[in-house]
């Protein structure tokens, strides 16, 4: 919601949501203990994704992602702390798909009303701002937050909700 500001603080608040994110993920695959909640959850975010004027390929790599991280989980037995911290990395990419129609279909997604309804500055400044190279470092950066996430969240899990009796 933050970058309704400026494209800048768009790129910019992803990572960190990402990094406080990791949290409640772990929290979350610790307390939901069914396989494919996390492809379930995935399911869910991409279709309030599509229904808040995301596109269908930021839609279909959200689920793709979850299920992704679905199997990672499954491969930790659903119990391995790396899986779930690997887990996590794979599933905060998932933040990055909003950015992929401007990799794949630029234009069209510069003239969307969910774009053209923030003002022609904000249209212009997204097109200057949003290159590849720096596409690149933001998915890099949500990766790298996405890793730090599931540390800071397997941290926090184990030193606050396991003496709480929440995990």
């Amino acid at each position: 919601m933050l970058g309704i500001l400026s494209p800048l603080v768009w790129l910019i608040v992803i990572p960190v949501s990402v990094l406080v994110n990791g949290i409640v993920f772990m929290l979350f695959i610790t307390r939901v203990k069914h396989a494919g909640m996390v492809t379930l959850f995935g399911v869910v975010i991409a279709l309030f994704f599509l229904l808040t004027g995301n596109s269908i390929l930021s839609t279909i790599g959200i689920v793709v992602l979850a299920a992704l991280a679905e199997l990672v989980l499954w491969a930790g037995g659903y119990r391995s702390r790396w899986a779930a911290i690997w887990s996590y990395t794979i599933f905060a990419l998932s933040f990055f798909t909003p950015f992929l129609p401007l990799v794949f279909d630029r234009e069209n997604y510069l003239a969307s009303p969910s774009f053209t309804a923030m003002g022609e500055e904000y249209v212009a400044g997204t097109d200057a701002l949003t290159t590849l190279p720096v596409l690149g470092v933001v998915a890099l950066a949500v990766a790298v937050a996405g890793f730090l996430g599931g540390l800071l969240g397997s941290a926090v899990l184990r030193k606050h909700f396991v003496r709480a009796g929440l995990a």
